[in-house]
């Protein structure tokens, strides 16, 4: 089968999602697929009560954990605590983990109480916070890194710098996909835009579109656009079913940099510490064991295994593992990996919110390109949410209980980093 000829209905079958039923249809429908993280719907901000689990030893009622995610593997830790049993072993009860279509679904959800545990990439608890009022609190890293820009390995771009006049797709506007997609951008003096596809492009211009992450390797085989960025394993499967090629790992942009990070709801961390403590611990736990049990992992997370993903083994091994200078260097590679002696990975795990990148991120949204209102970014402080957003305490009491962060990858012990960008 020829990758020029390959059609989305035979990506989906090679991907292994044919005949998933309602978990494949929210699969295809479009993880991780609209433009804003949406009008907020209105509901509770103290979770979500309807299940409970009785707390060992008291009379306390604790919620259920109910889970939301994006089927990437940006939400390793929630899908290995649950699948190890991490949740349980606190003494909570946990529902199964629920597929959802897209970002502004999963938020949405969030907001109105029926998951009380879930993975956003980091901009969207700003804007909900920020913009939109909702009181949603960070209290957990949920990895690092685990992105990357694909391009045709039959077309002309061999580097970012090609990407001028050129039509891009990123996951989400409020996404560290489009952050750092537009600082690589900048540094080659193009000008990222958000336009219609048929307009015509200047030569410093690139076009961002949003398209659901299932499509891109489609979009890209057949010619409808020119590139993508987007997490894991949608790169990953790129390469292996539409002759991708990968032109820059977003980790080797920004050293060790966040993307999706856990959330609660404010009141539950404030009214249900206890709840919210068991439930980081298993979280932390769960990306101390993915980090070093990647290939297990991606075992339980595949089809073959515990079926949260609706990719094959191999490609969900490939998008945790593979990052080589054979394949990505600089010489004799794709030039995806610039900066070897990062000691970078694919995919880490650490679960400490570091001040600086949370910062960082405010810094660079503020000169982000973004389709919508974005005028509650002009006075935003990044010290401000760094204070504000974050809850760093529950992190550090399960961390003390799981060796610290010097048994994560690319941590630091004094809780303090230097944010490491070369573009």
């Amino acid at each position: 089968m020829s990758a020029e000829a390959i059609t989305r209905r035979q990506l989906l079958k090679l991907a292994g999602v044919s005949g998933l039923g309602l978990s494949g249809l929210g699969w295809v429908a479009g993880c991780a697929a609209d433009d804003t993280p949406g009008t907020a719907m209105p509901g509770t901000t103290g979770g979500s009560p309807a299940q409970t689990a009785e707390a060992a030893g008291g009379g306390v009622q604790l919620p259920a954990v109910k889970i939301g995610y994006i089927p990437i593997t940006d939400a390793t830790p929630l899908l290995i605590a649950h699948a190890n049993g991490y949740f349980e072993d606190e003494g909570l009860e946990v529902e199964q983990p629920t597929l959802i279509r897209g970002w502004s679904a999963l938020a949405e959800a969030f907001q109105a109480g029926t998951f009380n545990l879930t993975h956003l990439l980091i901009p969207i608890p700003i804007y909900l916070r920020y913009a939109r009022d909702f009181p949603v609190k960070v209290v957990a890293w949920n990895h690092m890194n685990n992105s990357a820009v694909t391009v045709s390995d039959k077309g002309p771009i061999r580097g970012t710098a090609d990407l001028g006049g050129k039509q891009i797709a990123v996951p989400y506007w409020y996404s560290m996909h489009n952050v750092i997609l537009q600082m690589v951008l900048r540094s080659h003096g193009l000008r990222p835009v958000i336009q219609n596809q048929k307009a015509p492009l200047a030569a410093d211009q690139t076009n961002l579109l949003v398209m659901a992450p299932p499509d891109m390797p489609t979009a890209l085989s057949a010619g409808a656009i020119d590139g993508y960025i987007v997490a894991e394993p949608f790169n990953a499967a790129g390469e292996v079913l539409a002759a991708g090629r990968v032109i820059r790992f977003t980790g080797d942009v920004w050293q060790n940099h966040p993307c999706c990070v856990a959330v609660l709801h404010e009141s539950d961390v404030r009214e249900r510490r206890e709840w919210s403590q068991k439930a980081v611990n298993a979280l932390v736990r769960a990306e101390r064991w993915s980090g070093e049990n990647k290939e297990e992992a991606a075992r339980i997370l595949s089809k073959e295994g515990g079926g949260y993903l609706p990719f094959e083994e191999k490609i969900i091994l490939r998008s945790m593992t593979k990052y080589d200078l054979e394949t990505y260097g600089v010489s004799g590679g794709t030039g995806a990996i610039r900066h070897p002696d990062w000691g970078a990975s694919r995919i880490a795990f650490e679960p400490y919110q570091f001040r600086s990148a949370t910062k960082r991120i405010v810094q660079e949204l503020k000169q982000t390109v973004l389709d919508g209102d974005t005028s509650f970014l002009q006075d935003l402080s990044p010290e401000h949410v760094a204070d504000d957003l974050m809850d760093y305490e529950l992190v550090k009491k399960a961390l003390a209980a799981s060796g610290g962060l010097v048994a994560f990858d690319g941590s630091y012990p004094d809780f303090e980093r230097d944010e490491v960008i070369e573009v």
